[in-house]
């Protein structure tokens, strides 16, 4: 018999969710401007620098999913933390000369553990849950922390120093003493669940089969293109506050003001797809979303409760974009016994949006002239930042709209 799904169960598995979410908020949002600023690299090299890594990262992951589809999945998420955790303390501490390598280096360190340990968590929450219903409490649980950890992180750095350059190198020290209070919890109180047998076949006949499933491939269809629309924005946040609005130090708060915002959207989003179903609570979310990029789109300097009232709605479609479509890739990847070679596929994908995004749009804003602080190519910045995300969010709505019938799964 398997282990009930108490709610102490599932909190306790959501609880390692903080200190990976942690991370990847500097990862992702704060190293560009990070490394821009106070290494002086050269935007071209930052983002040919950021595009390689993560196109490397995201390589890594259907084999990633293959593996954890053959280790334990707890086994495997305990080995990837002590890589990610050293990567991401090196990552946020970087020397003076040698910047370059130094980014490259951390960044590929910090990738290996927290995908290695990202894929195997996620697949090991489709094995603890035994229905859809479970399942998606699981996911809201595991984004509900993580969304926790993402507004620890980006309310820290202001806490810690006053200067944010300071406060984000003395961030990346609060992560190991978190992480390890995380993973005590959460290994001693979750258990292994109940995986599938595991599968022969080798790496490329086992995602043949995951990307066999017509279902599965239009679920990416649509990640794919909302995960472009999330993307953008996400990389040049902290460029548009600070040089379109001119509220460099209400970033944090701004960040934070996102982020419990789409906490709070959590249960409202699981309650509305038990209620209406999982895709058209998305397809609702992704309303909103396009409305809150329509009206970044006509901000200038100093509009910050405007700025702010989007970051409340765009934070509220959040909740449903981090819950509803990764309940339904764990409902489809245990649907063939092979929850690790789907949550491996579904990363690449998720890693290669955040890739092109920084890798692509930060060249092409200095191909444009856009210097951070100078005053020039603001225009385009701005196009970048919301207009872009509106188009792409738009043609992931009209596809979820196509495919609902195949995407909407019984809970």
């Amino acid at each position: 018999m398997p282990e009930a799904m108490t709610t102490g169960r599932t909190l306790a598995y959501g609880l390692l969710g903080l200190p990976l979410a942690f991370a990847a908020l500097p990862i992702y949002v704060h190293v560009p401007r990070f490394y821009a600023e106070v290494t002086g690299i050269e935007l071209a090299l930052l983002g040919a620098i950021l595009l390689g890594t993560r196109l490397l990262d995201a390589g890594i992951d259907p084999w990633l999913g293959w593996l954890a589809d053959r280790v334990p999945r707890p086994t495997m998420v305990a080995l990837a933390l002590l890589p990610f955790a050293a990567g991401f303390v090196a990552l946020l501490n970087p020397p003076v000369d040698h910047v370059a390598l130094w980014l490259a280096g951390s960044l590929a360190l910090t990738y290996l553990g927290f995908s290695a340990a990202s894929v195997a968590y996620q697949a090991w929450g489709a094995d603890v849950g035994g229905t859809s219903a479970q399942r998606t409490r699981l996911t809201a649980a595991r984004e509900g922390f993580g969304l926790a950890g993402v507004v620890l992180a980006a309310t820290l750095p202001a806490v810690l120093a006053s200067d944010l350059a300071e406060g984000i190198r003395r961030l990346s020290w609060v992560l190991p003493p978190l992480l390890l209070i995380a993973a005590a919890t959460t290994f001693s109180r979750v258990g292994a669940g109940q995986p599938a047998p595991a599968p022969s076949q080798p790496l490329l006949p086992s995602l043949r089969l995951v990307m066999n499933d017509s279902a599965f491939r239009r679920l990416l269809g649509v990640f794919v293109a909302n995960g472009i629309a999330a993307a953008l924005p996400a990389t040049l946040f902290l460029f548009f506050v600070a040089d379109v609005l001119h509220l460099d130090t209400a970033s944090g708060p701004l960040l934070a003001l996102y982020f419990v915002a789409g906490a709070a959207s959590l249960p409202l989003w699981v309650q509305l797809s038990a209620r209406c179903g999982r895709v058209h609570a998305w397809l609702g979310a992704m309303a909103l979303s396009i409305v809150a990029f329509a009206g970044a789109s006509l901000l200038g300097s100093g509009d910050l409760w405007p700025f702010a009232a989007i970051c409340i709605a765009s934070g509220l479609a959040l909740g449903a974009d981090l819950a509803l479509p990764a309940a339904i890739a764990a409902d489809l990847g245990e649907r063939h016994g092979r929850a690790g070679a789907c949550f491996g596929v579904w990363n690449f994908v998720a890693k290669l949006n955040l890739a092109l995004a920084a890798g692509l749009a930060l060249p092409l804003l200095a191909l444009v002239g856009y210097v951070p602080g100078d005053g020039e190519g603001l225009a385009f910045l701005t196009f970048a930042y919301a207009l872009l995300p509106l188009a792409f969010k738009a043609l992931a709505g009209a596809l979820l709209w196509r495919w609902r019938r195949s995407l909407e799964i019984p809970t």
